[in-house]
């Protein structure tokens, strides 16, 4: 961490190379950005914080009940009769 003279020497090249005016408004924005990155990073630990509180329930959870089984949607085909076997032209002759 710079001491004393180290942080006169900083300034001082600062101010000759963007000079008094600009100065202010640069540290205001560093300022600025540094207040949002804050809050950002806040909002990260609260968002990581809810979703480890949803994924851990504090219930057990409740038996599931199993579905009734459907009813068949088409009755089960039957065996063809013996004058459907025979064809349509009828019994030979």
């Amino acid at each position: 961490m710079p001491g004393g003279w180290e942080w006169l020497i900083i300034i001082g090249v600062l101010l000759l190379l963007f000079g008094a005016k600009r100065l202010p408004d640069m540290a205001r924005s560093v300022g600025q950005s540094a207040r949002v990155f804050k809050g950002e990073m806040k909002g990260l630990k609260e968002d990581g914080k809810d979703e480890s509180a949803a994924a851990t329930p504090t219930d057990p959870p409740a038996a599931t009940p199993q579905p009734a089984p459907l009813p068949a949607a088409h009755p089960a085909p039957q065996q063809p009769s013996a004058a459907t076997q025979q064809g349509t032209n009828g019994p030979a002759q």
